[in-house]
């Protein structure tokens, strides 16, 4: 899965980077942490590649990071770490993780994300 494009109802562009990329036989597997920050490139997923696989181990200094989303339990339990300069509110924490969980439902959705 590549980095995703989204827009909060607020119209705020946001770019979220899966924090992994594994395939198994072919198969994307999909990750469990999604870094989240401002999308200042206009939708470019070429600005995504110096922010894949972010270990969350050290402060992370960029000025459009928001943090992260962690599915614990797909569908049941995740969880949102503002560790970055901007945060979320919790209605917009809401709306990427409601979004989040289309995606990881929805395998034919990500022919159209992949591309």
């Amino acid at each position: 899965m590549t980095t995703l494009f989204f827009q909060l109802q607020r119209q705020l562009s946001l770019m979220i980077v899966p924090d992994t990329l594994a395939h198994l036989n072919g198969h994307t597997i999909i990750t469990h942490t999604y870094s989240i920050y401002k999308d200042t490139g206009m939708g470019d997923p070429l600005l995504s590649r110096s922010k894949e696989s972010t270990l969350h181990l050290e402060k992370i200094d960029d000025p459009n990071y928001f943090g992260f989303i962690t599915f614990e339990m797909p569908d049941k339990l995740f969880s949102y770490t503002a560790d970055g300069a901007l945060e979320l509110e919790a209605g917009e924490a809401q709306e990427i993780i409601e979004f989040l969980s289309d995606v990881r439902t929805n395998p034919s959705l990500w022919k159209n994300i992949d591309q």
